[in-house]
């Protein structure tokens, strides 16, 4: 696959701290919401994530209030572990990957309203956009003959990239998004958080983790260097 690199600020600007803290040693095993409120300041989110923790509001179509979330078993894709079926393969050859050349695009794409279990509130938008100028958001982006296909986007923290969100308008894009963002990604230390493993998600390699062995793992991919997609 070809790669086209632009995008916002590297390295990334850290925003000003949050008010709130995020402390995951109390929470119960199996329950996935840890409290709601706070804001979505970009300390804020990055705080969170840092702490093993995301957004996503508990009412309506992910309306307020915010619900901090942290699922116990974790989604997660390791290195090495993506599957890719031959289908797949083939599909890859047809996209071209790109690299935040579309952000505001593929986040609406994700918002859009007639999805169903839509979550992604215009709150939300705002807050990722802020952190995507910042340097911390990113999208992966499936293109075929000029137009935007499929992709996907996402926090990347040192080895961290916590999956947000992924579309697709053509067969497999958001699959080879997925696999653009592995191959450029994914090796060592490092995790993709997908939040909760899917059958679709599991039919990709994601494997469900205790909360427990994700926090570990988080602490060391938090470590590792950042590197520019």
């Amino acid at each position: 696959m070809n790669l086209a690199i632009t995008g916002p600020q590297w390295p990334p600007i850290e925003p000003p701290p949050s008010r709130w803290r995020f402390d995951l040693r109390h929470a119960r095993p199996g329950e996935d919401l840890l409290t709601a409120g706070g804001d979505l300041w970009p300390g804020t989110l990055l705080a969170a994530y840092r702490a093993g923790a995301f957004p996503m509001g508990v009412g309506r179509h992910g309306g307020p209030p915010i619900g901090w979330w942290s699922p116990d078993p974790r989604g997660v894709l390791l290195p090495g572990g993506m599957h890719v079926s031959r289908s797949l393969a083939r599909s890859a050859r047809r996209f071209e990957i790109r690299v935040n050349t579309a952000f505001d695009e593929v986040i609406a794409a994700c918002a859009d309203p007639r999805r169903d279990g839509r979550w992604i509130t215009e709150d939300v938008v705002e807050a990722y956009r802020q952190l995507h100028l910042l340097g911390w958001v990113h999208s992966i982006e499936a293109w075929r003959d000029g137009r935007l296909a499929g992709g996907l986007y996402g926090v990347m923290i040192g080895g961290l990239f916590a999956g947000e969100s992924m579309f697709h308008r053509e067969s497999d894009a958001s699959k080879v998004a997925l696999l653009g963002l592995v191959e450029r990604f994914l090796h060592g230390g490092r995790i993709i958080d997908v939040q909760w493993q899917t059958p679709h998600l599991a039919s990709l390699g994601v494997i469900a983790i205790p909360r427990e062995e994700y926090l570990e793992r988080l602490a060391r991919a938090l470590t590792l260097p950042a590197e520019p997609l």
